[in-house]
């Protein structure tokens, strides 16, 4: 990221997750009762686990706001872990002392699972690959942040980028489009993005949401757990952020690394995706209509997802996240111990969801509109709000109007003052009468 960008810290069990978002112009209204949305939209959705039960996420503002609003400077959030209590001697920070050192090991000797090292490590998580990186023996050390309770503090991060974008009138938005092969279908998407929000799994479509939820009981009652697909929709996007020129400034390949970030995401796709390769280049590619109402540029349908050539093209973006299955299963997986290296029965287990494909599109959703954030405030900088959206209002006006006509070679022909009228869509030779050139828009 460059212009806005954001680290959080903290450890799934640890005392609090925090997060600094630097780059926020000054201005822009922020809550924490803004933020405590889309926490509570990522906790819930059915085939979820007790630690939802347990945690009831809001994020405090510390610093970067004073009343109500954002002064410019760099934006600390903590989100308190509730469970933490349960957690104070094995998870706490300053080094133990004999007495406390004593009382986990005798803990650990009567069976208590959270004193217990763990050494069984888990498959399809980082636990193997994690503890031989950093050298651990215990894999806590490894679980603990690599849980997807890091999310938790993505999505306040993603609470302040969607304020942001909403001023400058980019709404975006998630659903579920998939679970475990059950499929939404369009024509059956009858539900307003309210009521999607309000529903079990945040399906537009009823009759596909009721077959998901029979997959995830089939799974939960097979000691398993089940994937699917989110899909992330982006409106009011102008046409020109990011870039051709270089890899590293490409819309799409920043959107695509960021959803491919979140923890339980194995694939990315834009528009059709994968589907593009089926089919013949007449069926897939977008016609491009010409400018409409308020010079609008129209493309008769949005198969490449409001993308092309790594830039946003005015139509709506349009994002999907392949969730894989959650790998703590209920009934765990045979495995290896991290210390002797031998076969175990079962892996390790912790608490478990059966599914989370609609929280993940909330996760989705938080690192799109940090991404949209940041390549908005690259193109129109500002440090202010109000000149941010000035920016943009003349950027989309400008880009509104019918340009001048093209001069072939590039060269403005010189004129006397008896030449009589100039053609349009010429101006009066600048320079030694090249064209003029700046900006990357």
């Amino acid at each position: 990221m460059g212009r806005l960008r954001f680290l959080t810290a903290g450890e799934s069990h640890g005392q609090a997750l925090g997060v600094i978002v630097e780059g926020v112009p000054a201005g822009l209204a922020l809550t924490s009762d803004a933020l405590a949305v889309d926490l509570g939209r990522r906790q819930r959705g059915y085939g979820r686990g007790a630690r939802q039960a347990i945690e009831q996420d809001r994020a405090e503002i510390v610093s970067g706001v004073r009343h109500g609003t954002t002064l410019g400077s760099p934006i600390l959030l903590q989100v308190a872990n509730r469970d933490w209590d349960n957690w104070t001697g094995v998870m706490q920070v300053g080094p133990l002392t004999d007495t406390a050192a004593a009382e986990l090991l005798a803990a650990a000797e009567e069976g208590n699972k959270r004193a217990t090292p763990v050494t069984r490590v888990r498959p399809g998580h980082a636990d193997l690959a994690g503890a031989l990186k950093y050298g651990f023996n215990d894999v806590r050390n490894v679980l603990e942040r690599a849980s997807a309770r890091e999310t938790a503090a993505r999505v306040a991060a993603g609470g302040v980028a969607r304020a942001l974008l909403t001023e400058l009138g980019i709404e975006v938005w998630s659903f579920t489009a998939e679970v475990g092969g059950e499929a939404v279908d369009p024509a059956r998407a009858t539900r307003t993005r309210d009521e999607a929000d309000a529903s079990p799994l945040r399906c537009p479509d009823p009759a596909a949401e009721t077959r998901m939820i029979g997959r995830i009981d089939e799974a939960r009652s097979n000691g398993d757990t089940v994937g699917g697909v989110f899909e992330v929709v982006a409106h009011g996007l102008p046409i020109g952020l990011g870039s051709y020129v270089h890899w590293d400034r490409r819309l799409d390949a920043a959107l695509a690394a960021a959803v491919m970030s979140i923890n339980i995401v194995k694939g990315v796709e834009f528009g059709l995706g994968f589907e593009q390769t089926r089919r013949f280049g007449s069926a897939v590619h977008d016609v491009i209509e010409g400018r409409g109402e308020g010079g609008r540029w129209i493309h008769r349908s949005n198969n490449a997802g409001g993308l092309t050539g790594g830039i946003s093209n005015g139509e709506p973006l349009v994002v999907r996240g392949a969730v894989k299955p959650i790998s703590t299963l209920a009934r765990p997986l045979p495995s290896a111990d991290l210390v002797t290296g031998e076969t175990v029965d079962k892996a390790h287990y912790e608490r478990s969801d059966i599914s989370v494909v609609p929280a993940a599109g909330v996760v989705g959703e938080a690192m799109v509109m940090l991404t949209l954030a940041d390549f908005v405030l690259d193109k129109f900088g500002g440090d202010s709000v109000a000149e941010t959206r000035d920016n943009l209002e003349r950027y989309r006006e400008r880009i509104s109007r019918t340009p001048d006509a093209p001069v072939a070679g590039g060269r403005r022909a010189a004129r006397s003052t008896d030449d009589g009228p100039r053609p349009s869509g010429t101006d009066e030779p600048t320079g030694d009468g090249e064209a003029g050139s700046g900006g990357d828009d």
